[in-house]
C-alpha cells in the first residue's frame, strides 16, 4: 500500500457525507455549549443566587483544612469546591434540555415534510394465475 493509495483512501473517507456532517455538528455543538454556559452563568444563576441569599455558586466550597502559616510561608487551604460542580451541572441540564428541544423540533419538521410529499402510486398488482394462463394461451394461438 503506497502513500498515494493511503491518501486517496483517507480522502474518500473524509469526504463522505457522514464524516463532514459529524464535524460540522461537533463545531456547532461546541459553540452552542459556550452560548448556553454563558446564559446559565450570566443570566440564570445570578437571580437564583440572589434568591438564596446573594450567593455566587462558583464560590461555594467546603473547607476541609484551613490555610496555615508555617515558618512564615502560607499553606493554602484544602477545599472541596462543590459550587463549581453545581454550576457545571446546571450548564449540562440546560444544554441537554436545549438539544432535546432542538432535536424534537427537527423531527417534527421532518415529519411534516414527509406528510407533504405525495405518496408514490402503488405498484399495479401482479396478474393472477388465470390471467397468466390466458396470456400464454393467447400467445400460443398467435404463433399458429
Amino acid at each position: 500500500m503506497g502513500k498515494s493509495s493511503f491518501l486517496q483512501e483517507f480522502k474518500a473517507f473524509a469526504m463522505k457525507g457522514n464524516v463532514i456532517d459529524m464535524a460540522v455538528g461537533v463545531i456547532i455543538g461546541g459553540a452552542f455549549g459556550k452560548i448556553v454556559s454563558s446564559i446559565v452563568a450570566d443570566v440564570i444563576m445570578p437571580p437564583i443566587g440572589l434568591l438564596v441569599g446573594g450567593v455566587n455558586f462558583t464560590d461555594l466550597k467546603w473547607v476541609l483544612k484551613p490555610a496555615e502559616m508555617v515558618d512564615g510561608k502560607e499553606i493554602a487551604a484544602v477545599t472541596l469546591n462543590y459550587g463549581n460542580f453545581l454550576q457545571v451541572t446546571f450548564d449540562f441540564l440546560i444544554i441537554a434540555f436545549s438539544i432535546f428541544m432542538f432535536i424534537k423540533l427537527l423531527t417534527k419538521l421532518t415529519e411534516k415534510k414527509k406528510e407533504e410529499a405525495p405518496a408514490a402510486p402503488p405498484a399495479p398488482p401482479a396478474p393472477s394465475k388465470e390471467e397468466v394462463l390466458l396470456t400464454e394461451i393467447r400467445d400460443l394461438l398467435k404463433e399458429k
